[in-house]
């Protein structure tokens, strides 16, 4: 079964409540998606770790549900990772 966006957005905020989610269907099909999301709690960490956030806060649908998501992550303060 394929997530919506408004799902994965949902999930997202849950676990990071300042978070600005941008969310694209990349298809169409429900399954591809891409993401940029901007919270403080990316401040000072890895590009890594910081898509490790976001992967968790997906509760393992990540690869199940959920087949696809490029992640781009940005600190608050306005620095790209």
């Amino acid at each position: 079964m394929a997530m919506n966006l408004k799902e994965i957005e949902s999930m997202i905020k849950e676990a990071l409540p300042d978070a600005v989610v941008d969310i694209q269907d990349l298809a169409g099909d429900g399954n591809h998606y891409s993401a940029t999301v901007i919270s403080s709690a990316f401040n000072g960490k890895s590009k890594i770790e910081q898509h490790k956030i976001i992967y968790n806060s997906l509760k393992g649908k990540m690869g199940n549900e959920l087949h696809a998501l490029a992640l781009k992550t940005k600190e608050k303060n306005g620095s790209t990772n």
